[in-house]
């Protein structure tokens, strides 16, 4: 059996479009067993369009902050908790994003950074 191009129309332009014998059998490969509704131009407008609602409701979730203590979560619950701690290196008050655990080390952010630094070289 030959494939052979086809003329589809898209739905949501209305114009005519060739869905190729090279795209029918990539289809068939991939198991897919509609053609497609539209056009290359209007998917492509689609795709754009998903994607920067995607991106959009991805930087709401997080307050249009990119990193850092303090972020909102995707339940927009408010800034994270803090517990106070006693610096295990230093001994100073300090404040920390989890609640510290008996017989753990927790370091002001200062202590925690040197510590850090020295453990990569």
């Amino acid at each position: 059996m030959t494939i052979v191009d086809k003329m589809l129309t898209c739905r949501d332009c209305g114009n005519q479009f060739v869905f190729t014998a090279g795209e029918q059998e990539f289809y068939a490969q991939k198991g897919f067993t509609n053609e497609p509704a539209r056009c290359p131009a209007c998917r492509q407008a689609r795709k754009a369009a998903s994607n920067s609602r995607a991106y959009g409701e991805r930087a709401n979730n997080y307050g249009g902050q990119s990193s850092g203590y303090g972020r909102r979560d995707s339940r927009g619950s408010g800034d994270r908790p803090r517990f106070p701690a006693v610096c295990a290196e230093c001994g100073r008050q300090t404040t920390v994003p989890f609640q510290p655990t008996q017989g753990r080390p927790v370091y002001c952010s200062d202590c925690f950074q040197s510590t850090r630094r020295s453990s990569y070289r």
